[in-house]
């Protein structure tokens, strides 16, 4: 019998961007229409809406809203998604804060309190 080694993967900790961690362009820019995009789609599960009515509700066509919930966001801009925020009768409050110590780059995040 022969014996077989173990060995151990490799793991590597994430920046907390995926994107940027794949070296993707636009990191920052790609992570926060991912997250708003998320909320988006918490908004509408918690209303218990069909991404048919989150569409009329906003005045997006339905296979835009379709795209925004799946993440195929390459055609949307932030500001088209946060005016989407807006049109579903949300706030949108943004805080600017120092970058944490030993963070290379500041990071963004995006957080739902109530819908």
């Amino acid at each position: 019998m022969t014996s077989k080694k173990s060995v151990a993967p490799h793991v590597e900790a994430s920046s907390g961007n995926v994107y940027a961690d794949v070296a993707l362009p636009n990191p920052e820019e790609r992570l926060a229409k991912a997250l708003l995009s998320r909320t988006i789609a918490q908004i509408i599960q918690q209303r218990g809406w069909s991404q048919a009515k989150a569409a009329v509700s906003t005045g997006v066509a339905a296979s835009d809203m379709s795209d925004i919930v799946r993440g195929k966001l390459a055609k949307f801009s932030l500001s088209r998604l946060e005016t989407i925020i807006l049109d579903l009768d949300m706030d949108i409050h943004m805080r600017i804060s120092p970058k944490q110590p030993g963070s290379l780059r500041g990071h963004v995040t995006v957080e739902l309190t109530g819908a």
